[in-house]
C-alpha cells in the first residue's frame, strides 16, 4: 500500500536514498499530481481533516532531493531547486489555461481541467485546485492549500501554505468562493462555500471575525480553525482598543466584519467570472 511504504520511508533516518526509494517517491508524487491523494479532504460530516502521511511524503521529497540547475537559458533566468520538485509538466490535453507571462506550477500540485492561470501566479507542491477556478495575476496558492470548484482568486491574493507541523490543517477555500484583490488567507483558515472576501481582507489564526448579521464572533480555538460561514460577505473593518491609552490615542485594531450573506445582488456582481472563462 502506498501510504504504508511512504510512512516507512519517511520515518527512516536515511540521508542517502536508493533508486527504489526515488521510484517510490515518484509514484507518490504522480498520485498527488493526479489528485488521487490529497493533503486534506472533507468528510461526510463536513469537517476537513489533514492527511499526515501525504504531508510526510511531500517533506520526504525535499529531504531526498538534490539541488540542481533548472535554468532554461545559460546566461539568464537562472534557477536552482531540488530535483524532486521540477515544474509540473502539462500538455494541451490537460485543458489548463496558462496565459503566457511568468506563471509557475510546481510538480506535485493538482490542477484540474478548466483552471485559468493569469500571469504571473504560483501554485506550490501539494496544492489542490479544482475545476473552473481562476487564479489571477500575482496570486499565490501555498503548499497543500485546497481550492474548490469555480473559485476566483483575484489579483495579488495570497493563500498561505503549510507543511509543518504535519498534522496542521492547510488553508481550505471551498466551492464558488470569491477572494478579492490583495486578500490574505493563512494558518489553516476555512472559507466555506460561496463566501465572498472583499479586497484587502486578511484572515489569520489570531484574527477574530465579527458577524454583524448573526451577532457572533468567530475565532480559532485549540480544537477548530477559524471558519468563515457559507455565503458570508466579509469586508475589512476596525474595532476600538478598549484600554485607557488606546482610547486616549484613538487607536483601533484591524477586524474583518461579516456585513451580509450572499444574495442575488452579490451574485450579479461576481458574474463577470463566467465571461472570463
Amino acid at each position: 500500500m502506498l501510504r504504508q511504504r511512504i510512512e516507512t520511508l519517511a520515518a527512516s533516518e536515511k540521508q542517502k536514498f536508493s533508486e527504489a526509494d526515488r521510484a517510490l517517491f515518484e509514484e507518490f508524487k504522480a498520485a498527488l499530481g493526479r489528485g488521487e491523494i490529497r493533503a486534506a479532504e472533507r468528510g461526510d460530516d463536513g469537517a476537513w481533516r489533514a492527511h499526515v502521511w501525504v504531508k510526510q511524503g511531500i517533506l520526504l521529497g525535499f529531504r531526498m532531493g538534490a539541488l540542481v540547475e533548472m535554468s532554461p537559458h545559460d546566461r539568464s533566468l537562472r534557477f536552482f531547486d531540488k530535483d524532486t520538485y521540477p515544474i509540473k509538466a502539462l500538455t494541451l490535453q490537460d485543458r489548463v489555461r496558462i496565459v503566457p507571462g511568468g506563471s509557475s506550477i510546481r510538480d506535485g500540485a493538482y490542477v484540474a481541467p478548466g483552471v485559468v492561470c493569469m500571469p504571473p501566479m504560483y501554485i506550490n507542491v501539494g496544492a489542490y485546485v479544482d475545476e473552473g477556478t481562476m487564479i489571477d495575476s500575482h496570486a499565490l496558492v501555498g503548499s497543500c492549500a485546497q481550492i474548490g470548484k469555480r473559485v476566483h482568486l483575484s489579483a495579488a491574493a495570497q493563500i498561505g501554505g503549510v507543511l509543518e507541523p504535519v498534522g496542521a490543517l492547510p488553508v481550505i477555500i471551498e466551492d464558488e468562493v470569491l477572494i478579492g484583490g490583495g486578500c490574505g488567507v493563512y494558518e489553516g483558515t476555512i472559507v466555506r462555500r460561496r463566501a465572498v472576501l472583499a479586497p484587502g481582507v486578511v484572515l489569520t489564526g489570531s484574527t477574530p471575525v465579527y458577524d454583524l448579521v448573526r451577532g457572533q464572533i468567530y475565532r480559532r480555538t485549540a480544537e477548530r480553525p477559524l471558519e468563515i460561514p457559507e455565503g458570508a460577505v466579509v469586508v475589512p473593518g476596525a474595532r476600538a482598543i478598549a484600554s485607557e491609552r488606546g482610547r486616549d490615542w484613538g487607536l483601533s485594531l484591524y477586524a474583518p466584519i461579516i456585513v451580509k450573506y450572499r444574495d442575488e445582488k452579490t451574485d450579479a456582481a461576481v458574474q463577470l467570472e463566467d465571461y472570463l472563462r
